[in-house]
């Protein structure tokens, strides 16, 4: 009986340790899918959402590394039933961060503590961890809901006050479709000439700054989708000269740090055959003097991790293109030439 009594202790810890071990890995593979956030600037509308499109109708990746100040959650514009839903990420789920860590560091330390010391006792110690473990865990639910249910209550509260809510979009039309339909009324039906990029009508709350917005037109439709290429395919044969010439100097910071990680770690990216399959405007603004574009874009290209040395092919398909949907805003500054300032990936 009592070598029954210690094989199940020894089972029971391994098991625990599994359990801790493997909720580590997927904290780690989480923060390693990381690599999806956005970087780079949208002037005031940075750490705001930008409005969903056919072309990227799920929300993009927050910008996360960035040089403009982060006002707060007050200036953000999220879409409907994403405030809860981002309070719930931000706290860590049921638990939250500090319930995570303070049952995780129990939990860990205890065990560690055990198999140095005196081992758990027999069944009557083993069992009294797990009721110490349940009975902390319940505590830890009740003050999170607690907690959750207050904010909610106050986030209710005033937003009642001011009657205001989130506002829809508009349906999409192809860019210059409103010229056609006047041209129609008075010449009868014409074509509409095809393009990727399609016009986003939008009826958006009113930022935390002022802007105004304007009008993207055909020109610079057409130019977008030229920096797409040049872009990716200057990223893909580390041509900086090139890059700095089509991005901001922030943009272009982040670009450059990707570029050293991948050299450092042995490989090159390159990046080919870059082709527009779609393209919406989600949001055109200005403030003061420069100007404002987010672009949702889905493309395909023939994107691969070569090694340095060899040239062999360590990820990807060489042969077949693979599709991307990404959201990029250009800028410009007086009616100068657009340059990229941000790129998110979308979720």
């Amino acid at each position: 009986m009592p070598g029954s009594a210690k094989r199940l202790t020894k089972l029971t810890v391994a098991i625990m340790l599994g359990v801790v071990a493997s909720l580590a890995t997927v904290d780690f593979a989480d923060a390693r899918r990381g690599g999806g956030a956005g970087f780079g600037s949208r002037g005031a509308r940075t750490y705001q959402a930008p409005a969903p499109t056919r072309t990227a109708p799920n929300n993009a990746a927050p910008i996360e590394r960035s040089m403009t100040p982060n006002p707060g959650p007050q200036t953000s514009r999220p879409a409907a039933g994403a405030p809860n839903a981002a309070a719930a990420q931000r706290s860590g789920g049921m638990f939250g961060n500090f319930g995570r860590s303070m049952l995780g560091g129990l939990l860990v330390g205890g065990l560690i503590g055990m198999l140095l010391g005196n081992g758990l006792g027999g069944l009557a110690g083993m069992f009294g961890l797990l009721l110490q473990v349940a009975v902390i865990a319940l505590v830890a639910m009740f003050i999170m809901r607690m907690l959750a249910n207050r904010k909610q209550a106050a986030v209710g509260a005033g937003a009642g006050a001011g009657n205001v809510g989130p506002q829809g979009f508009g349906s999409s039309q192809p860019f210059g479709a409103a010229k056609t339909a006047a041209s129609q009324a008075g010449s009868g039906a014409r074509t509409p000439s095809v393009n990727p990029f399609e016009q986003k009508a939008t009826a958006s709350a009113a930022p935390a700054v002022e802007d105004e917005p304007i009008e993207v037109g055909q020109s610079d439709l057409d130019r977008f989708e030229e920096m797409l290429s040049e872009i990716q395919e200057a990223y893909g044969r580390e041509d900086y000269a090139a890059l700095r010439g089509l991005t901001t100097p922030e943009a272009m910071s982040y670009l450059a740090e990707e570029l050293g990680e991948i050299a450092s770690s042995g490989k090159r990216n390159e990046v080919k055959d870059v082709k527009l399959l779609q393209g919406d405007i989600s949001e055109a603004w200005r403030e003061g003097d420069v100007d404002y574009a987010t672009v949702a874009i889905r493309y395909s290209s023939i994107d691969v991790m070569l090694d340095r040395n060899t040239g062999a092919v360590v990820e990807g398909d060489p042969e077949t293109p693979s599709e991307s949907v990404e959201v990029w805003t250009f800028t410009r500054k007086a009616g100068g030439a657009w340059m990229l300032g941000a790129i998110q990936g979308t979720e």
